[in-house]
């Protein structure tokens, strides 16, 4: 008798039929994201799951976190809902948002988010983008692309994307933050992404739009803000390069860090030789920050980011 319960052939080994008796467990898709926010205090998460779980959905994934500096405690669930929109979740989980205090917000999973890329001369932030949503790994929608200059237009026509080139000087610059603003509303886009986006936007409408811009700079920020940055780091003498994606504010380059890399050099390479290694890091992380923001897995906390990857 084998410890496999009897049945076995002389290598010890069960039948085939037992071995792959159970088929694979089917995938349950979510339905809504919840993202919820508020001061930390016990019960939390026993009033938002009991409310839940009354309303006959099934919490498919749970991630939290307690900030003991602010003393703020975040929570991003994905939810199935079994046939309840978004309206009754609300509903059904109002009263603990009443008691906590609690800032919600929700998503729902089958309206795929549709977003507007910004490029200048460099493309390739912008193509790497373009392909993880072509191949599916990123779960989004190209809306248009924005760009001060006709380089890009070929790629985007060929795509079937809107391409929009709006040249920015001094004069045209509240004119062109005008039609942008005017796309953003009639597209329904969540969120513009500076893909190497080489002009720096208005207080206003960094402000205005703020959690809602996602900018990939290139350096391993704080560090060499501002213009030429693997130029500064070449100088310096770094042994590290990198790349940062962070929500754009008024201060450039300041804003909330989502997602950064960083890879190797030496005192060999030339400041062009860190240009052609930060290409591949700045495409990384800008698409990952972008899906981690797309999957409301980013959640802001000040000018830091709670960030459930």
């Amino acid at each position: 008798m084998s410890r496999w319960g009897g049945g076995a052939d002389s290598s010890g080994r069960p039948p085939l039929r037992r071995q792959f008796q159970a088929g694979p467990r089917k995938m349950i898709r979510p339905s809504h994201i919840l993202n919820l926010s508020c001061d930390d205090r016990p019960g939390i998460v026993a009033a938002v799951s009991t409310a839940l779980a009354a309303l006959g959905g099934n919490i498919v994934e749970s991630n939290q976190f307690w900030d003991q500096q602010s003393n703020r405690f975040f929570m991003r669930i994905s939810l199935d809902s079994r046939g309840a929109d978004e309206a009754a979740i609300r509903r059904a989980i109002a009263p603990a948002a009443e008691r906590f205090g609690m800032e919600i917000r929700t998503a729902v999973t089958a309206v795929k988010p549709r977003i507007v890329i910004m490029v200048s001369k460099f493309d390739h932030a912008m193509l790497h983008l373009l392909y993880q949503i072509r191949v599916g790994w990123l779960d989004a929608e190209v809306a248009a692309i924005v760009s001060n200059h006709e380089d890009s237009r070929a790629e985007a026509e060929g795509a079937g994307i809107p391409y929009h080139c709006w040249k920015v000087t001094p004069d045209t610059k509240a004119g062109q933050e005008a039609k942008l603003t005017a796309l953003v509303e009639e597209t329904g886009a969540q969120l513009i992404v500076l893909a190497r986006y080489m002009q720096v936007l208005s207080d206003a409408f960094s402000s205005r739009l703020y959690g809602r811009i996602i900018n990939i700079h290139h350096s391993f920020l704080p560090s060499f803000k501002g213009a030429k940055p693997y130029h500064q780091a070449h100088d310096r003498g770094v042994k590290l390069i990198g790349a940062t994606a962070h929500y754009v504010t008024p201060d450039l380059d300041e804003g909330p860090i989502i997602e950064q890399e960083t890879e190797r050099v030496t005192h060999a390479m030339s400041a062009d030789d860190f240009v052609a290694v930060g290409r591949d890091i700045e495409s990384r992380v800008l698409a990952r920050a972008v899906k981690l923001h797309l999957e409301n897995r980013v959640m802001l906390s000040g000018n830091k980011t709670i960030v459930f990857a």
